[in-house]
């Protein structure tokens, strides 16, 4: 099978690799043919590292993913072949306090898809628990499958941090996690969500996708843009999903007291100056978020009844063999890119 493999920092190769085999009874084989490009794939990259994980050997980028079941293990019944699937990415141990407590995305032992040394998905096929891979009804396309992922974290996200319906809701940053969490709040019953970006391509596709105001931050100070717009009471819950200690900052700022911020943007400095006192005289609660758990039925749900729209925000396709310019694209294009699909 071919496959786009990361040698060192900005050096792909497409190869020929051998086509994985079923071993395990409850595994499926799957033809990958849509992935989206995540944040992560384009900072090992660029870097070869997020924190600490080091691409140290040749690496299989991707992850977020859908493709066509091909082939079955003996004891999967829910599947079989010809089924379109979306797939869950990471893989934990079933058997930590934290896989039986429900909460198995924060497994110490997890295996997650482009999380060096475990490969990921620019490839013709894969093999994958099939518990983790989850049907496709008629109506959802193989792309759309592939955006399951991003959602399932925006839709995370707004489950930890409480949205309510007739909350007000401010997003930092509207890339596509934020995107995801705009959708993912208006879902859960949000009055108002109001987006905040430095590009007016994102944010006029923020404005489509059911925002109530937005504001570039180029042009307009968003502390005081939405003190005006609350009356000075601030927001139920903020998203920061830019991952720049300004916007951290920001979000302090924007919070009404008694609020709630959910982190989900990954910056490149370990510490980020934040006001604990203002935080501290606020009952401000800082909602941290680590992918998701529980999730992808839920997502899929959304897609496929219209009431999250993930197509609006794919804005190139590009085949596996130019995987190189399609993690390079959202970097070098910010101001028209937001999704890029490798059609494999």
């Amino acid at each position: 099978m071919k496959a786009a493999v990361l040698h060192k920092v900005r050096d792909i190769r497409i190869e020929e690799l051998p086509k994985p085999q079923i071993v395990n009874d409850d595994d499926v084989l799957v033809r990958v043919k849509a992935v989206g490009v995540c944040g992560s794939d384009i900072h090992f990259y660029m870097h070869g590292r997020i924190g600490d994980f080091v691409v140290e050997k040749p690496l299989i980028l991707g992850h977020e993913s859908a493709g066509i079941v091909e082939e079955v293990g003996k004891g999967v019944k829910d599947l079989k072949p010809g089924d379109k699937v979306a797939l869950e990415p990471g893989i934990p141990c079933r058997r930590c306090e934290f896989c039986k407590s429900g909460r198995y995305n924060l497994c110490p032992h997890v295996r997650f898809f482009a999380a060096p040394p475990v490969n990921g998905v620019f490839a013709e096929y894969v093999v994958h628990p099939a518990d983790f891979c989850f049907k496709l009804p008629e109506n959802a396309s193989l792309e759309e499958g592939a955006m399951v992922e991003p959602l399932s974290v925006g839709l995370h996200g707004a489950i930890l941090g409480g949205v309510r319906p007739g909350d007000w809701v401010a997003v930092l940053g509207s890339g596509p996690i934020g995107l995801m969490a705009l959708q993912a709040s208006l879902a859960m019953g949000a009055s108002r969500v109001i987006c905040v970006d430095l590009y007016d391509f994102r944010l006029k596709l923020a404005k489509e996708l059911g925002a109530s105001e937005t504001i570039n931050a180029k042009e307009t100070d968003p502390v005081e843009a939405i003190a005006d717009l609350t009356g000075g009471r601030g927001v139920d819950v903020v998203f920061e999903a830019a991952g720049v200690p300004k916007t951290s900052q920001q979000a302090i700022e924007i919070a009404r007291p008694g609020g709630t911020i959910v982190h989900i943007g990954l910056g490149e400095q370990e510490a980020v100056p934040m006001n604990i006192v203002k935080m501290i005289f606020k009952e401000l609660r800082l909602q941290g978020i680590h992918r998701y758990a529980n999730i992808y039925p839920r997502a899929i749900k959304l897609i496929a009844s219209g009431r999250v729209k993930v197509k609006p925000m794919i804005t190139a396709r590009l085949p596996l063999e130019r995987v190189e310019e399609a993690l390079r694209m959202p970097v070098e294009r910010p101001d028209s890119t937001i999704k890029v699909i490798v059609e494999i």
